[in-house]
């Protein structure tokens, strides 16, 4: 399910970026000095180029916000999971000590003995 509903959004996506590549194949000149765009400072590409660029450094500086905004939980779930394992070890240990009190019965003591 979970492959169907990422080919749903890839393969639309897909197409419109082949388009949007096909359709600004000329080149245009991105210029770097933004006080004199007359001047030497640019990169001349073709648009698709760039639009395809920004779209990608987008999506990675989003990537990584939304990594940074989740350290708290990935910090608690680190920490949970330590907890946890030292439930199962105790959980473990004590299921062991009572395995050992019914292998070895212990008798009553009577007074008179």
């Amino acid at each position: 399910m979970r492959k169907l509903v990422a080919a749903l959004i890839l393969v639309p996506i897909s197409v419109l970026l082949v388009a949007l590549a096909v359709v600004n194949r000329k080149p245009v000149m991105l210029g770097l000095n933004p006080f004199d765009a007359n001047a030497g400072f640019g990169i001349e590409a073709p648009l698709f180029l760039f639009l395809l660029g920004a779209f990608s450094l987008g999506l990675v500086i989003g990537g990584f916000a939304t990594w940074l905004g989740q350290g708290k939980w990935r910090k608690t779930a680190r920490v949970e999971a330590r907890e946890a394992s030292t439930w199962r070890r105790q959980v473990d240990r004590l299921e062991k000590e009572l395995e050992g009190l019914d292998a070895h019965p212990r008798r009553a003591r009577l007074a008179a003995d």
